[in-house]
């Protein structure tokens, strides 16, 4: 079992920015990879950012040279560094963990970008 806590969020103006953090626990040898993904009321859940064990990076068109995710293996966190906000990226965003059987998420952090 991994267990996830996010903070940060919370209301910026356009072109602001925002970070927020995702701490894992219990199980965390067996994470291969962690991130973001976003969730607007009425729509499917999407894939903001991701890192994987060695460092690689995935991230959404949308974001990209925008946002930009990091680890701190000794702290077991992922960050989400987003600049130059838009209201679209106004959401709910929820870590993501996978480990070897099973993806865990947090609880979800609001995010609101206003025009």
């Amino acid at each position: 079992q991994v267990q996830l806590v996010e903070s940060g969020g919370g209301l910026v103006q356009t072109g602001g920015s925002l970070r927020i953090s995702c701490a894992a626990s219990g199980s965390i040898y067996s994470i291969s990879a962690m991130g973001w993904d976003r969730q607007v009321p009425g729509k499917q859940r999407e894939l903001v950012a991701r890192i994987i064990n060695g460092g690689s990076t995935e991230y959404a068109d949308s974001v990209k040279g925008r946002f930009t995710i990091s680890r701190d293996n000794g702290k077991n966190t992922v960050y989400l560094q987003m600049n130059s906000l838009k209201p679209e990226d106004t959401a709910n965003y929820y870590c993501k963990v996978s480990t070897w059987g099973a993806v865990y998420w947090g609880q979800g952090t609001q995010v609101t970008v206003s025009s």
